[in-house]
């Protein structure tokens, strides 16, 4: 697998900064939050943020025959299954929430930094680009949709389960399926609402000063000249 590209880097310190005038310091700031907005609202992190999902889905299914199986005692073949079942299914679901984890960690460094650049200074014009209300209504919506269908299997299906009928095997499954859909959706739901949140507070505001103070003595930073 390929290691996973780096972060730019933060702005560096007003003390060192030296970009020629504000335009150079306009142009850095704008392509790193092009990339840092792309990484943390684009289609394709909702892409990785579902499949993430439905691993862990998986994996949970796969535990949940095997408790299925446990339940049929007289069964010597089930119970022989339950086994392969169970080591399969922790093997999707565990490295799934751990990378989701990672990811979630990940995506709070992207903030800070989208937080960093955006505050160098104001720039309506490229800035504009930064917005991505198709992307945001995109997470916002299949997200949302995501989640009422976790809730409704989490909380209708467990309600209308029938003794005799549904067993604590089928009622667990569903109900851990259900929560692992509503938590990667509540993800997506969180995300839509903190690009606003951002796009408001750090693009919505006023222009800032002049290549927001930037001395006019620094050299240029190499990584993004």
């Amino acid at each position: 697998m390929s290691p996973r590209p780096a972060l730019p880097p933060p702005p560096p310190p007003v003390e060192i900064r030296s970009w020629p005038d504000r335009e150079a310091m306009l142009a850095d700031r704008a392509l790193v939050l092009g990339e840092l907005v792309t990484r943390y609202i684009g289609r394709r992190r909702l892409g990785v943020l579902w499949t993430w999902g439905a691993v862990a889905a998986l994996g949970w299914a796969l535990v949940g025959l095997a408790i299925l199986a446990l339940e049929e005692p007289h069964d010597v073949f089930a119970g022989i299954l339950a086994v392969p079942f169970a080591l399969f299914g922790a093997a999707l679901l565990i490295p799934a929430v751990v990378l989701a984890g990672t990811g979630l960690g990940r995506d709070r460094e992207v903030r800070a930094l989208l937080d960093a650049w955006g505050a160098l200074d104001r720039d309506p014009d490229r800035d504009a680009s930064l917005r991505r209300p198709g992307d945001s209504l995109l997470w916002l919506l299949a997200s949302g949709l995501l989640c009422a269908v976790g809730l409704f299997v989490c909380v209708v299906l467990p309600a209308t389960a029938e003794r005799g009928v549904d067993t604590y095997g089928s009622v667990a499954g569903s109900v851990g399926l259900g929560m692992v859909a509503w938590l990667t959706g509540l993800a997506g739901v969180v995300r839509a609402f903190a690009h606003r949140r951002w796009v408001l507070r750090v693009l919505g505001g006023a222009a800032a000063g002049p290549a927001s103070a930037s001395p006019p003595a620094l050299a240029r930073p190499d990584a993004h000249g």
